[in-house]
């Protein structure tokens, strides 16, 4: 039986509806906002899986083509494998629902997220969150929501929820908020430099709207929800855990002040197998719980050492910055390099410049459009000194680039500046604790490095949580294991002036306006001092591009004068460019674009260009080639396609019999253009000129 709710939210009906699609789902929500609608479905298996100590959540998200009326292009006109952005939305729902299981739950749970529609008006996106949560409530699997996702967007100075794409072009910050009815579980985005209360205010006005949208699921889901699958017990293991604490506390206290990863890692992997050999005979086959136990016991201290001590793992204050080394064009043939080195976190970071056909064609339901800038970022298993396989780009190198790509988004110069094709690659070299944020830093190095004219430097720095009750500490710079046994990580970015991305997963409940203010006022101090060191190593942009860089010159045309630069079937463009080894592009508003190397071969390409389109000038003198010869004159083409007619009286200062006996097909002559007559045809003189 379809069960069906709506009601007005941000001035369109936002639906939700169960039991009409997908009815052998645990649990499945069609949500409709406007006319674009996706379908949510969630499953479980059975029994959990045997051997994993982790919980083994799927989530995937796919575009439909048929939701916005399109056939896929290519070869095998189907859906394939997912795109980057199916990816990034696929992480969004991930992230603040997967601490919402109970620990204990190991069953294999897959959320599946199908767009049916896209209206091109409202973003599928952030739908998905509240659809999921909706899903996974309503079937029998065990999740502590319901939560609710919303984009918050500001035009002229008001906050608008969930706004158009059109909104959004004109919107100063998007941010996608998860939260539930007590507090915020997950925020990112990015801004046009924005303040740190405006981050506030925004946030604030986000959860109002969130919760709204969370009652509105709880009337849904009112007489409709399963009984729950039973939860198994966690084992009695209090003899085993304090037999361990007994054993290894005071070892791991020396061992996680080890300043070094390495080394850390090192000790704590050897005091737990001396654990697991020691206590083997009482407790046989228990190496899992003592790991887990283990665990605990390494994150109760870390997190007193903070609370009590105001000490961290590698010994410093809270609000300390680990040392930065900064190196600049350190790849000869890049176009532009840095190298950027924050502790035990470096990120060897490349600009490359490009012309328009390096741009990347994105093919999507919302429509079809260009980028001109792109930043990508690669985590080999070396960078933790580890041995994986690998298998093309992960989910997470998706996502963190993403994230460092949006930051830097705000000084990337426009088109009209900067005509190039910028590509920015990040290959962390080194991780112990936010390679995306030092990926920040070192784009904007290398951005700089290369001479290309962006305002500012942008830097960014991971903060960190530990909140035990009404102690709270909040850390700057976090290590991964301070990421990994904390309660938030909140990546900010930005320069002098405001914030331009951000990144927050919160772990826990509770977190007032208060700590995320101190979080984001002391993210400004320490993104104040990383600028600093920034411009110490480089203070602007390079005064001229990398030798090795093309050369970008532009002209334009009218636009019924580009099939002429073109030719038929785009010859005379093949041409310019064989004769030149020039890259020539034109643009449909008849913007010419001309890409080399070296910078003859570029001017000459202009000037043909140039050359193909001019107006002959009454009174300019044109060196020209003899076309043909007829009894009473020479035909010369002074300008491509452009002949005139050059007299038999007027060849030289003496009368001629014959043309032939002063011109020949081919010959290059200077002749003065002396007038045109109506129709267009063109008097020439050479005996002016002698």
């Amino acid at each position: 039986m379809t069960h069906r709710k709506e009601m007005e939210f941000s001035g369109q009906t936002f639906i939700l509806e169960t039991g009409r699609m997908a009815k052998q789902a645990s649990g499945a929500v069609l949500c409709q906002y406007g006319e674009t609608m996706l379908l949510a479905t969630v499953c479980a298996s059975d029994s959990p899986l045997e051997g994993r100590d982790f919980f083994p959540l799927q989530v995937e998200y796919r575009n439909r083509a048929y939701a916005a009326g399109k056939i896929p292009g290519g070869f095998i006109k189907r859906e394939g494998r997912p795109s980057e952005q199916e990816i990034l939305n696929a992480r969004l729902i991930d992230r603040p629902i997967r601490p919402l299981f109970p620990k204990t739950f190991k069953n294999e749970v897959q959320v599946m997220l199908h767009v049916l529609s896209a209206d091109r008006v409202n973003d599928a996106d952030v739908l998905g969150i509240t659809a999921a949560s909706a899903a996974l409530n309503l079937s029998d699997i065990p999740f502590e929501g319901p939560i609710a996702g919303v984009r918050i967007g500001r035009v002229n100075g008001e906050f608008i929820a969930n706004p158009t794409f059109e909104q959004r072009e004109m919107s100063d910050l998007d941010i996608v908020m998860e939260a539930s009815e007590e507090s915020i579980a997950m925020v990112e985005g990015d801004a046009h430099e924005i303040s740190e209360e405006e981050m506030l205010q925004a946030l604030e006005f986000g959860h109002e709207q969130a919760k709204v949208l969370i009652q509105f699921q709880k009337e849904f889901l009112e007489g409709q929800m399963q009984p729950k699958m039973e939860i198994p017990e966690a084992e009695d293991l209090s003899e085993l855990e304090a037999k361990v604490r007994d054993m290894c506390t005071a070892e791991l206290s020396s061992a996680l002040v080890i300043a070094d990863k390495k080394e850390r890692n090192t000790t704590l992997k050897s005091i737990f197998e001396k654990t697991v050999e020691a206590l083997e005979e009482e407790f046989p086959e228990k190496e899992d719980a003592i790991k887990s136990i283990f665990h605990d016991l390494e994150k109760d201290i870390m997190r007193a050492m903070v609370l009590e001590e105001e000490r961290r793992l590698d010994g410093r204050g809270l609000n300390d910055i680990r040392p930065i080394s900064i190196e600049v064009g350190v790849i000869p043939r890049a176009h532009g390099s840095a190298l950027f080195t924050r502790g035990q976190t470096q990120a060897l970071v490349a600009t490359t410049l490009g012309t328009k056909i390096d741009e990347q064609r994105i093919e999507g339901i919302d429509g079809e459009y260009f980028k001109n800038y792109m930043l990508h970022y690669n985590f080999p298993p070396f960078s933790t000194g580890e041995v994986k396989p690998l298998r093309g780009t992960s989910r997470r190198e998706v996502g963190h680039g993403n994230l460092a790509e949006r930051s830097l988004k705000p000084i990337i110069p426009s088109d009209a500046i900067f005509p190039y094709t910028i590509r920015i690659v990040s290959d962390v070299l080194e991780s112990n604790g936010s390679s995306s944020m030092a990926t920040v830093c070192g784009g904007s190095l290398s951005l700089m490095d290369a001479g290309v004219p962006v305002k500012s430097h942008i830097a960014g720095i991971a903060m960190g949580l530990v909140k035990e009750g009404d102690k709270v500490a909040v850390l700057t710079d976090i290590l991964g294991d301070e990421d990994h046994m904390g309660d938030m990580d909140f990546k900010v970015a930005g320069n002098r002036e405001g914030i331009t991305g951000f990144q927050m997963d919160i772990k826990i409940k509770g977190i007032s306006t208060d700590i995320m203010r101190v979080a984001l006022d002391r993210a400004k101090e320490a993104r104040l001092y990383i600028i600093e060191k920034m411009e110490e190593a480089i203070s602007g942009p390079r005064d001229r591009l990398s030798q090795h860089a093309p050369r970008i010159l532009t002209t334009r045309v009218d636009v019924d004068e580009i099939g002429m630069v073109i030719g038929p079937g785009g010859k005379t463009i093949r041409d310019i460019q064989e004769k030149t080894g020039a890259a020539v592009n034109i643009e449909d508003d008849g913007t010419v674009t001309i890409a080399h190397v070296d910078a003859e071969g570029g001017e000459m390409a202009l000037e043909m260009v140039r050359n193909l389109v001019a107006k002959p000038e009454v009174g300019k003198v044109y060196r020209g080639k003899v076309k043909s010869i007829k009894n009473f004159g020479a035909f010369i083409e002074i300008l491509p396609g452009k002949e005139g007619l050059l007299h038999i009286s007027k060849i030289a200062k003496e009368r001629i019999n014959r043309v032939e006996d002063v011109l020949k097909i081919g010959d290059e002559v200077e002749v003065k253009l002396l007038g045109i007559d109506d129709h267009g045809k063109m008097d020439l003189s050479r005996k002016d000129l002698l």
